[in-house]
């Protein structure tokens, strides 16, 4: 835990590192599990040191809207701005594979605001990445056609696993982006009739997602 901890935020003061390490507490969380429920107190903050863990909104009749991915070196920024008032979770967050997470009590965020320079960048930075994050896909909603969408979501959904094959059911993308299996499924089929993806059971291989013709 510790070695990952120090390689992941090295940002940190040695004494900020220590106290940290001190107080908090390592937790495994097998694949597919929830991590943050929308409207339950959060008591601490996870900084993920393996494995990644999807952030989402979703309404009273199970529509997700996906918001971002976190990744070895995170913290989520909603739990952050969540913890400094109403400490009431906004958001839902499941491991997409097994997470190791390091949560700290949300009690320190204000001492460690005002003791450490290291600990405000953090939380800043975060906030300020994450908004851009959140407002690229306002813009997506907005602006862009389900196709462009789809494309993009299929980058981030490789970026995050880090691989070119991705682990997704067309419900679930569908789930994701809003909208009904159906035209996942047939935009998907199209992006593979022109040789951009391949497609299997739960699977999607991806070819190429840069140079794609219109669909």
């Amino acid at each position: 835990m510790e070695q990952a901890f120090l390689k992941y935020f090295k940002q940190f003061e040695p004494e900020l590192q220590q106290e940290i390490l001190n107080i908090g507490k390592l937790e495994e969380v097998p694949e597919n599990t929830l991590i943050m429920d929308l409207g339950l107190p959060i008591q601490s903050i996870p900084l993920v040191l393996e494995g990644t863990v999807k952030i989402f909104r979703e309404d009273q009749d199970g529509k997700e809207l996906f918001l971002y991915y976190l990744e070895p070196g995170d913290a989520c920024a909603i739990s952050l701005v969540c913890s400094g008032r109403e400490r009431i979770s906004k958001i839902k967050a499941v491991s997409m594979e097994t997470v190791k997470v390091l949560k700290v009590p949300i009690e320190k965020m204000d001492q460690w605001m005002r003791n450490f320079p290291s600990w405000y960048y953090f939380v800043v930075e975060t906030y300020q990445y994450r908004f851009e994050e959140l407002l690229k896909t306002v813009d997506s909603i907005a602006f862009k056609k389900m196709d462009e969408r789809l494309l993009n979501h299929l980058r981030v959904l490789s970026e995050a696993a880090n691989s070119y094959t991705i682990e997704a059911t067309h419900r679930t993308i569908a789930n994701e982006l809003g909208t009904s299996r159906e035209v996942i499924s047939r935009l998907l089929k199209k992006l593979e009739q022109r040789g951009h993806i391949e497609l299997s059971r739960n699977h999607i291989k991806i070819i190429d997602l840069f140079h794609p013709t219109p669909l």
